[in-house]
């Protein structure tokens, strides 16, 4: 991990933490205000740090780093979706501009915008090669078109982000989480 940047983990249960990166409930902490806007704003931090490894060469890793061999047999059943280092679509992007970072979001739009089109909006990209993965009947998924539509209309017109985020209440205190002095 590098010092600029942190993200919250992925699991914590009795007998161990997961602490791989998870897109999903990041960007969801921080379009419904579960972090503070200094955790918000490390998060993305992170992003912009680690952008070979959570965006490369088609962006956004579902996690990072993915589960593979063994372990990734044991959780995913050996199934073939969701193979590791999968992308899976890009309606993470609002969360980059709620943390005032749309120029993460532009970057990540124009890497995929005329591929997603071309490609017939399908469901999954090898995350490492950023070749199209699947089948005929994995094209022109409603979430991956979705996705895309509101990473645009967000990028355009940032206000639109008060449809589907959810704003600080005060009248909560929250915990002083601070970064581990030992780094």
């Amino acid at each position: 991990m590098p010092l600029r940047g942190g993200y919250l983990i992925g699991n914590v249960n009795p007998a161990r933490m997961d602490f791989r990166w998870f897109l999903v409930g990041n960007c969801i902490a921080i379009l419904s205000y579960l972090v503070t806007p200094a955790q918000a704003t490390a998060i993305m931090d992170l992003v912009e740090e680690r952008w070979e490894d959570l965006i490369g060469e088609m962006p956004l890793k579902v996690t990072y780093p993915a589960l593979e061999g063994h372990e990734w047999r044991i959780v995913t059943g050996c199934g073939p979706k969701n193979t590791r280092w999968s992308y899976h679509n890009g309606g993470s992007w609002p969360a980059c501009i709620k943390v005032g970072r749309p120029q993460i979001a532009k970057l990540a739009v124009e890497l995929v915008e005329h591929r997603l089109s071309k490609d017939g909006w399908p469901e999954y990209y090898d995350g490492k090669t950023g070749r199209y993965v699947g089948k005929q009947a994995r094209k022109y998924q409603t979430w991956s078109i979705a996705g895309y539509l509101v990473a645009k209309m967000m990028i355009e017109n940032p206000s639109n982000l008060l449809i589907i985020s959810l704003e600080e209440d005060k009248k909560i205190v929250k915990p002083s989480i601070a970064r581990s002095a030992s780094f």
